[in-house]
């Protein structure tokens, strides 16, 4: 059997979506397809959608002066909250007109006043990232909620993370749980692993693996890595679904190949005693090398890459030498990150209240 991840103890669920963006920033035009807009062309109106789709077409096509123009006329004449987040949108984002936070969040106050959960959720990540104006946690949540009540799924995730983190609201893992529930029935694949972890855990809803491991799969068919592991190891061990080794270990690759230092390990041990796959000694002491330098302890596989011969040894280094080097630029780069850091001020903490 193999060793459950680790990953839903060291982090519960995954990153806000804040925190993935900042880890991750899209480029200028693959942002726009992502959590503000992407949602509000999912949700335009019956009435009058040609004309909104208008705009939103020549936003996604690259032509920001046309849809800003466009979405300004239709604000103006039908006092459209879509049209108005579009805009804001534009303005945040410096796309066909020049940035402007100011002019952006004016936008968004319009929309959201009109019940726009797109322009509610924009208003929220502003304050949160503390754009025009001091971060805010505390108002963030508030924003949040209000677009969570909407149905705003990425909203709805957002606002359980800050249920499970318990420090702007107290902590409640069976609201997170409620929460979390509208962004994976709405196909989220971060919630979705969020709450399988929360049904693993028992942890604000009733202990089931059976529908931990069903949520586990639908987010790592959208290749959420976290996922993918826990999946992976409820196949290979049976548990809470038919026992299937082989794609076990597929899916193990998956996710090992996209950096995660559990599948690697993982994807090692199976390597090594050839379970499910044919074993490979030298692919196996380059993944147990490739998950130690990302912090993966593994004792027996310590013992195993110890005693192979020294011409194995050395092409498992080898061939683990490139991953070895990216791992360490990238702890390197975050370390020099964390101590230029400016200390906290008063000012930032008092938006996030204990």
């Amino acid at each position: 059997m193999l060793p459950d991840s680790a990953a839903a103890q060291t982090r519960l669920v995954p990153e806000s979506h804040h925190a993935r963006a900042k880890r991750k920033p899209p480029s200028a035009k693959a942002g726009l397809q992502a959590p503000v807009l992407a949602q509000t062309t999912q949700e335009q109106p019956a009435s009058g959608a040609e004309e909104l789709d208008l705009a939103y077409g020549a936003f996604q096509r690259g032509y920001y002066i046309t849809a800003f123009a466009l979405a300004t006329q239709r604000a103006a004449a039908k006092d459209d909250p879509k049209s108005m987040t579009l805009i804001g949108e534009l303005y945040a984002n410096g796309l066909g007109v020049p940035q402007d936070d100011k002019k952006a969040e004016e936008w968004y106050r319009l929309a959201a006043a009109r019940g726009d959960a797109n322009a509610m959720f924009a208003l929220a990540m502003f304050r949160m990232e503390g754009r025009d104006g001091p971060r805010d946690r505390v108002k963030s949540a508030k924003w949040l909620a209000d677009a969570a009540k909407l149905g705003h799924p990425i909203a709805a995730y957002d606002l359980a993370l800050l249920y499970i983190e318990g420090e702007v609201f107290p902590q409640d893992f069976s609201r997170a749980a409620q929460l979390l529930r509208v962004a994976a029935d709405a196909g989220n694949p971060q919630a979705q692993y969020a709450l399988g972890t929360l049904y693993k855990q028992g942890r604000g809803v009733p202990k089931n693996m059976h529908e931990a491991v069903r949520l586990f799969g639908l987010a790592s068919v959208s290749g959420e890595a976290d996922a993918e592991v826990e999946y992976a190891i409820a196949l290979f061990n049976g548990d809470g679904v038919a026992r299937n080794q082989s794609l076990a270990a597929g899916l193990f690759h998956k996710a090992a190949l996209a950096g995660n230092p559990i599948a690697q390990d993982r994807l090692a041990i199976i390597l090594a005693n050839g379970l499910g796959v044919k074993a490979d000694p030298l692919e196996a002491a380059k993944w147990h090398l490739i998950s130690e330098a990302a912090g993966e302890t593994d004792l027996a596989l310590d013992d195993f890459v110890s005693k192979l011969d020294a011409k194995t040894q050395a092409a498992a280094e080898k061939a683990a030498k490139p991953w070895v080097d990216a791992i360490k630029r990238t702890i390197a780069a975050k370390t020099r990150e964390i101590s230029s850091a400016p200390p906290r001020s008063e000012a930032a903490a008092a938006g996030s209240p204990r």
